[in-house]
């Protein structure tokens, strides 16, 4: 890692430049604050600051870095971790072990097919620790399909998306070769749970996957079998229509479904497991990766209309493509290794870095003046700071024996 710019860490504390907001600190009333702080307070027996009360010294302390109060003591440590401290921005990674070695030829054997526990896990910067998220729910048992010996180059979609500071997987292919999901999966950190979304009209895989402004669209992809109609069908999930019921039971999701929405013009989206990048009230995507000849469409959320892509986006969506708080896009070349951002003035792709390490690139998310990529053959997940001036870039390390699959930025789990 000696070329400019490039950096070996996985302390990610950087990702976190930004973070904690200290208007953040704001949005939980002083008495609520002050019963949560005296909480804090009995269990240290002893002030955050000397000489003032632990909701003033909280004011004080959530305008530094949360690396900073960790390095301190072990009071302002825990407070970092503490509900009502403004949650930082962390790493969630969907891993899986290594593919196996492939079995002798047996004529006795009766295995058809294997695959490979999928597992989640949270990496948080200010500890530079990696931990295990709780199972997702055993009924109905989740059975996805990453390898296949007939798809020995490549792994089967497992599809998730981040939105709402949420974790959301919602499409992959069970050992049957059909939808592995009913019903989305949603993760929130900050409640370290996991929920039941709406159940799918249709569920699928092999499909346009994408968020804007709190709402989930799914577009395109097979059924248990292929159908024209569901390949050009477009469904909205909106997770702020979400409404506390009378129990508050978590696990009771009312006011969500899914909305139809205008149907795309044909079923060629429909070939692969595809990112629809939420960008200024629109999603865009194309329906294919890498650099093969492809198309594009945009769909505009307000209008419920579709379009054809631009010649300059489309031509320069050569990799995965992310965009960072819906207004820069973000695509990285995986063949050359070049970072680039969109330019929607001249409808160019403009180069922000390039570097070995983005090579063979398959997935990446931004946000918080951060991108991260996963590429081929694992080796730890790439951050950009695309913030800094020229832009540095480091890797973050998996645990050990671990690839990933997907990387997510949401605020860390509490403590």
């Amino acid at each position: 890692y000696k070329q400019k710019g490039i950096t070996k860490s996985t302390s990610f504390l950087s990702l976190n430049s930004n973070f904690p907001n200290p208007s953040m600190a704001n949005s939980t009333s002083p008495g609520i604050k002050r019963q949560k702080l005296n909480h804090h307070h009995h269990h240290n027996h002893q002030p955050l600051i000397p000489g003032l009360p632990d909701h003033v010294a909280q004011l004080c302390l959530s305008r530094l870095h949360p690396s900073l109060l960790y390095s301190t003591c072990r009071s302002w440590r825990r407070l970092i971790y503490s509900p009502s401290f403004p949650p930082f921005l962390s790493l969630y990674a969907v891993v899986s072990p290594p593919p196996p070695l492939p079995p002798p030829p047996s004529p006795t054997s009766s295995q058809t097919h294997y695959s490979n526990s999928i597992q989640y896990y949270n990496f948080d910067p200010i500890s530079s620790n990696w931990k295990i998220l709780p199972p997702p729910p055993p009924d109905p048992p989740l059975r996805l399909l990453l390898r296949h010996p007939s798809f020995i180059s490549r792994n089967l979609p497992i599809q998730s998306i981040s939105v709402s500071n949420n974790l959301v997987l919602l499409a992959a292919t069970s050992h049957g070769f059909s939808p592995a999901l009913s019903h989305p999966l949603i993760f929130n950190p900050l409640l370290h749970s996991w929920t039941y979304g709406p159940s799918l009209t249709t569920p699928r895989r092999w499909c346009a996957l994408g968020a804007s402004s709190g709402a989930i669209y799914v577009a395109s992809g097979i059924g248990s079998q292929f159908s024209t109609d569901v390949a050009r069908s477009v469904e909205k999930w909106d997770l702020n229509k979400r409404k506390v019921n009378k129990n508050e039971n978590p696990n009771v999701n009312l006011g969500w479904e899914w909305e139809k929405k205008a149907a795309l013009k044909d079923s060629r989206f429909s070939r692969e497991a595809i990112d629809a990048v939420g960008w200024r009230g629109k999603l865009c995507m194309v329906n294919v990766k890498g650099y093969a000849v492809k198309e594009g469409a945009i769909y505009n959320v307000e209008k419920d209309q579709w379009k054809e892509m631009p010649d300059g986006m489309i031509s320069g969506w050569r990799g995965p493509v992310a965009a960072m708080d819906e207004e820069v896009m973000y695509v990285v070349d995986g063949v050359k290794g070049v970072l680039r951002k969109y330019n929607e003035e001249k409808d160019v792709w403009e180069e922000v870095m390039e570097s070995e390490r983005l090579k063979g690139a398959e997935q990446v998310a931004a946000r918080g003046g951060r991108v991260c990529v996963i590429c081929t053959g694992g080796g730890g997940i790439s951050v950009v700071d695309v913030v800094a001036s020229p832009p540095r870039l480091w890797v973050v390390d998996l645990p050990m024996g671990l690839e990933a699959v997907a990387v997510h930025i949401l605020p860390r789990m509490p403590g």
